[in-house]
């Protein structure tokens, strides 16, 4: 399986990602298309609770600008500055590309997945 592409859209803007080739974003896929509020978490991350968990996997503690990540089993993660997570860490979802400077406020943000044409 390659891949998939997802569009992720705000009333502001629209940015692609690219899941990564695991159990968990293949969950997340699964559930697509889907509505999450966001709200910001340290001024590094918005993050919102998606409506079933999603399985496990391999953890990291670092992540870079534009990781969508899985903390715990229901929190899904865009982080829009560098930086770590204390243990056990994060499942890597996959990537961002674009500008994320739209999301680097304290604001929270109603966002959508939903798979790339």
């Amino acid at each position: 399986m390659h891949p998939m592409e997802i569009l992720i859209a705000s009333d502001r803007t629209q940015l692609s990602a690219k899941l990564a080739d695991n159990e968990a974003a293949r969950a997340l896929a699964a559930m697509l298309p889907l509505k999450i509020q966001m709200r910001d978490h340290l001024r590094q991350e918005k993050t919102g609770v998606l409506p079933s968990a999603l399985p496990g996997g391999g953890r990291q503690t670092e992540f870079s600008v534009g990781t969508l990540g899985l903390w715990g089993d229901r929190d899904f993660v865009i982080y829009y500055r560098a930086g770590h997570v204390p243990a056990p860490g994060i499942v890597v979802l996959g990537h961002v590309r674009g500008d994320l400077s739209l999301f680097d406020n304290s604001d929270g943000v109603s966002i959508s997945l939903r798979q790339a044409d």
